[in-house]
């Protein structure tokens, strides 16, 4: 565990802005000992919703006040060029100055996605950063999916660098020296799939750097199978979306079942610690945090929509990518494929 540890929230993004950011800020610095929040955004906004919950002041909560806020409207062109003193862009830059070590955001996923880049930059090698994300299996460890949205057409060779982006960041989080890799594809067969699919199957197969296994279909996501399921932005997205919304109806529907016999409401009383770690299993508020991997600096994207709750799992999951310091393991393997390409190619 770091000793000292500082994360940039944008605290004027997503449905809600302050009214989850702010609970979520509070409940962080109350489960870390060891961190402290910038608060980026509308001071009098800020202060008065921390006042409202008796944290108002606390040491470890600081305020940076912008006047400006990037909303779900904001074209990301836009937002780079003429947004500077916003929330989302003062979160970015207090990473690229060093004064904090991670930026969690819950806003405009276009706007961050280009704002960070721009701000950050690109890791040496790294074509494009990538949206990575965990959803629950049928086994005790959850599977990785990227890209989750970042890039919605995605080449050969981007796939192929998510392919090893997401096997660090599994291996990390899981403690797995050699994590299981496959592309997420319409079949399982090796004639399936168009031509970039085909091509990034090839390299992952010659990389000493991944562990592949062969392709997966949308039924596989949730067996197990892989560790790591590698696919372009759009289906990932499109796919994350899906699982959560199932979550969801499937919960609803087996709550509203409950209520409506008294024999249900005996059972569910008696099958409580089962539903609630059914519940804890596939609420989607534990996996909320998506980290845009291959940048120079640590951002983890919270849903816009997110609750109190899901925003603090988007922070905890800043924490713990600080304290593994994702982008220099990724930046070692892509200087390592860097040197033997050029190798190769002399």
């Amino acid at each position: 565990m770091l000793k000292d540890l500082t994360i940039a929230l944008d605290m004027m993004g997503g449905d809600y802005g302050p009214r989850s950011s702010i609970p979520a800020a509070v409940c962080a610095v109350n489960a870390h000992a060891n961190l402290t929040l910038i608060l980026c955004g509308n001071e009098h906004v800020i202060s008065k919703e921390l006042e409202s919950l008796d944290s108002l002041p606390h040491p470890r909560l600081i305020i940076r006040h912008c006047s400006e806020i990037v909303t779900n409207a904001c074209e990301p062109a836009i937002a780079v060029r003429s947004k500077k003193d916003s929330s989302m862009r003062v979160a970015l830059d207090l990473v690229k100055s060093g004064e904090a070590q991670a930026c969690v955001s819950s806003g405009n996923t276009g706007a961050l996605f280009f704002m960070a880049h721009y701000v950050l930059k690109m890791l040496p090698g790294v074509k494009r950063a990538a949206l990575i994300s965990s959803v629950p299996t049928e086994l005790k460890n959850p599977v990785y999916l990227l890209d989750l949205g970042a890039n919605v057409h995605c080449d050969a060779q981007m796939l192929y660098q998510f392919g090893i982006m997401g096997s660090i960041v599994a291996g990390q989080a899981l403690g797995l020296d050699n994590p299981r890799v496959s592309l997420l594809n319409i079949g399982a067969e090796d004639i399936k799939g168009h031509d970039d699919i085909k091509q990034a199957a090839q390299l992952m197969q010659q990389s000493p750097h991944i562990n592949y296994i062969g392709y997966s279909e949308g039924s596989d996501i949730f067996s197990g199978k892989a560790d790591v399921i590698v696919c372009e932005g759009f289906v990932g997205n499109v796919a994350l979306k899906t699982c959560e919304g199932i979550a969801k109806l499937i919960m609803n529907k087996f709550t509203t079942a409950l209520e409506k016999h008294l024999l249900y409401k005996c059972m569910a009383f008696i099958l409580r610690p089962i539903i609630k770690k059914l519940y804890k299993r596939v609420n989607p508020d534990q996996y909320n945090g998506a980290s845009l991997v291959g940048l120079r600096g640590i951002v983890v994207k919270s849903h816009g929509n997110a609750s109190a709750k899901a925003f603090q799992a988007a922070i905890d999951e800043a924490v713990k990518e600080v304290e593994r310091q994702l982008p220099d393991k990724i930046a070692a393997i892509f200087e390592k494929t860097h040197s033997k390409d050029t190798a190769v190619n002399q």
